[in-house]
């Protein structure tokens, strides 16, 4: 079963006392203390985050370890990591994970990943960085459109609610043509895909959602759409 999930916001980097969104990525796998693995490229192989990473799953149910590009524990990349059966990518800038991906190799590596069953998860450029579009600030001045891996279609945005600039930004441009319509995700928001379809949208904050996001006419359409509050 191929499966992503896409964090817009949330987990262990943005909200360490609420498990819920990290607890629901172990439960999807159906291996018992399955092995994660942690990709903080985006983050330049933060040392502070890939600590977070650990204080949070190393008390869970789970053999977590990291893959820094930085400092490569193997020369054959791709056996390190189709021997997990979670890949889980974090946040930082989106542009500098696609490149240095591409140089290494990963993007072919993940891609086969995801088509043998290894769950696929990943908050802000760990979540914009499966769809064939996303909304990015790795630019560094105001949000703009980016290409990125293309396994899900369509266009995302995380963060929807937690940066002013998200929800006009993504508007703007799907409303120009600069990027195409897709799905917007609130801080807190989980959107797991089976194959390239929604299976399930599921939150670890009471109100927050996620949107698809249409142009028709040079008008935009906004459609929320169904969360499951996993606190409930």
């Amino acid at each position: 079963m191929n499966q992503i999930i896409a964090l817009g916001g949330g987990g262990f980097s943005m909200e360490p006392e609420n498990p819920l969104l990290d607890t629901y990525i172990l439960d999807q796998c159906a291996k018992a203390n399955p092995k994660i693995c942690f990709i903080p490229t985006a983050s330049g192989d933060s040392e502070h985050y890939i600590t977070k990473f650990y204080d949070f799953f190393g008390k869970q149910d789970c053999q977590p370890s990291h893959l820094s590009l930085f400092r490569p524990p193997t020369r054959d990349l791709e056996s390190y990591l189709l021997d997990k059966e979670i890949l889980y990518v974090g946040g930082g800038n989106t542009k500098n994970l696609l490149i240095l991906w591409k140089e290494w190799g990963l993007d072919s590596i993940l891609r086969k990943a995801w088509k043998e069953g290894i769950l696929l998860a990943g908050i802000s450029a760990g979540s914009i960085c499966w769809f064939e579009e996303g909304v990015t600030d790795s630019y560094g001045d105001g949000l703009e459109p980016i290409k990125c891996l293309g396994f899900l279609k369509g266009s995302h945005c995380p963060h929807y609610d937690g940066e002013t600039e998200r929800r006009p930004s993504y508007h703007r441009l799907v409303t120009s043509n600069e990027i195409q319509g897709g799905i917007a995700a609130d801080d807190g928001v989980a959107i797991h895909y089976i194959g390239e379809d929604i299976h399930k949208i599921v939150s670890s904050r009471p109100r927050a959602k996620a949107y698809r996001l249409q142009q028709f006419d040079h008008k935009m359409i906004e459609t929320e759409l169904e969360t499951v509050f996993l606190g409930a």
